[in-house]
């Protein structure tokens, strides 16, 4: 009898198993049908990196955070500034359209993930591909520590460093329990596949409030990015590794940043619940001599849409104290 329920019960889980897998599959498909790739592919090696490049005047290139793609920063943003630069935005390894830096970090089953360093080695190479050698180097939250990664791994190939609302220092707290739960082996190879399948557009929206609050969205910013592409299976287990295992990269830059000698400007709302103000940027100001912290009052995790002027201005300022304008 024990032997006929355990069978019956692994058929069931099979059945359950196919089932769900066609549900994903059905609404991945859906995802990238109605948010299908933009720009072109850079070749670095054997991993494709998807980039979009619009504007004329000094290379800036813009590296967007966790959870996100290349669709936050072309949003609304990247436009306005590529009424004065030439401005080059990258889906992170891993995310969006991008592949991983190495396949070992793919799969159901694995739980490492690409490094800062090794996210900025391969976005250096692929905008020096595109003709930009040494660019100003934008990066909003995760990609905050990217840009660092850029500044100390590849010193020479950045002209100036704009961290907007970074990750840049140690932080105290835990992680949330999803990126836990899905950072590790089991957590990301069976829950995942229930996010991609159930997780509804009512839960979508009180996300994207939470990562703008205290502001509103900006209009139209839900129906543009397409978040049906971080709901899929594979990016969610790449954000909920790459951010699960950031923090031990982060101590291993603390130390290093006094080696950053390019101008940096640094740009954080005080009301930031997600990246805290206290706990990176302002440490972060102290541990690169001459770096310039702006904090913008009320302001939360997205100024460089609810507050582009300001961020434009620390784009223009980095500019003139590299010597690009």
């Amino acid at each position: 009898m024990a032997v006929k329920l355990l069978a019956a019960a692994a058929i069931l889980g099979a059945a359950g198993t196919a089932a769900l897998n066609v549900v994903d599959k059905r609404r991945e498909d859906a995802a990238e049908a109605a948010y299908p790739p933009v720009g072109q592919i850079v070749m670095v090696g054997k991993i494709r990196i998807r980039a979009v490049v619009m504007g004329e005047g000094p290379d800036l290139v813009l590296i967007h955070g966790a959870s996100g793609s290349i669709r936050d920063m072309t949003f609304d943003f990247a436009p306005e500034l590529a009424k004065h630069y030439r401005v080059i935005v990258f889906d992170r390894p891993g995310m969006g359209y991008s592949d991983h830096t190495d396949p070992v970090y793919a799969g159901a089953w694995a739980t490492t993930a690409e490094s800062p360093a090794e996210q900025a080695v391969v976005l250096q190479a692929a905008a020096a591909q595109l003709g930009a050698e040494k660019p100003i180097v934008l990066g909003h939250s995760y990609g905050g520590a990217v840009a660092l990664a850029w500044a100390l791994e590849r010193p020479n190939n950045i002209a100036a460093l704009v961290d907007v609302s970074g990750v840049s220092n140690p932080w105290p707290d835990p992680l949330d329990w999803l990126y836990r739960v899905n950072g590790t082996s089991i957590g990301g190879a069976l829950f995942p596949p229930l996010l991609t399948a159930f997780i509804s557009d009512n839960y979508v929206r009180q996300v994207v409030d939470g990562i703008f609050a205290p502001q509103p969205p900006t209009p139209g910013y839900d129906d543009f990015i397409g978040a049906g592409l971080s709901l899929r299976r594979d990016a969610i287990r790449a954000n909920a590794r790459q951010v699960n295992t950031l923090l031990p990269h982060i101590r291993k830059m603390v130390p290093r940043y006094g080696e950053i000698h390019i101008p940096v400007e640094i740009i954080h709302g005080d009301a930031d619940t997600i990246v805290p103000l206290a706990i990176h940027s302002i440490p972060l100001e102290h541990e690169i001599a001459g770096a310039h912290l702006v904090v913008l009052p009320g302001i939360g995790h997205m100024p460089h849409h609810v507050a582009m002027p300001a961020v434009i201005a620390a784009v223009d300022r980095a500019a003139t104290r590299a010597g690009l304008r």
